[in-house]
């Protein structure tokens, strides 16, 4: 029987398994909601400014996402709603000027991400998060000649969950979904 020492199967090993890192792509990336507006249509709003760092090794089936968002870039096309989800009822930018995604846990189908799980912190507050896969896909970008990665994700979280109650006796929702689109180009 033909024995590898320990130290040989641990370089081995760890060549294996080796996770990739991809700098979020800001003009490919966004990271929009949707809320039912009264019940009768829905509301949809985005966050303009957001930067990371992913790491996913799809042998090992590992991964990390670190995405931070900057709260005051919200964009609902309107600006009077875009001032009141800044002030200290919604978003309260001024003491809480980001927000962040952490997941630790990737789950694959084959090598393609199929959801991450993580913590998102909002408003001082950090909760457990699962963004769900419903498209992500590699492709090797031509013009600057380096593998790029993304997709699509989505979750809905429960706003009050935060502290985020202002309204909720008014009739505006607690759930609100989350779309994610990232994309992010690997370093």
């Amino acid at each position: 029987m033909h024995r590898i020492p320990v130290a040989a199967a641990f370089v081995l090993a760890a060549g294996l398994a080796r996770a990739d890192t991809y700098a979020v792509d800001p003009t490919h990336t966004f990271v929009h909601f949707e809320a039912r507006h009264f019940g009768i249509s829905t509301l949809r709003g985005r966050f303009d400014r957001k930067e990371g760092t992913i790491r996913f090794d799809r042998a090992a089936k590992t991964g990390r996402a670190e995405i931070t968002i900057d709260l005051a870039s919200v964009s609902t096309g309107v600006v009077a709603l875009d001032d009141l989800l800044r002030s200290p009822d919604h978003f309260n930018v001024a003491a809480h000027p980001t927000a962040s995604f952490v997941g630790e846990r990737f789950g694959f189908d084959g090598d393609k991400v199929r959801e991450v799980a993580g913590t998102l912190t909002l408003l001082g507050r950090t909760m457990p998060v699962t963004l769900a896969a419903t498209n992500f896909n590699c492709y090797t970008n031509p013009l600057f000649k380096r593998e790029v990665c993304g997709g699509d994700f989505e979750a809905t979280i429960v706003r009050s969950q935060w502290g985020m109650t202002r309204g909720l006796d008014a009739g505006v929702p607690d759930r609100i979904r989350l779309l994610v689109q990232v994309e992010a180009v690997r370093q």
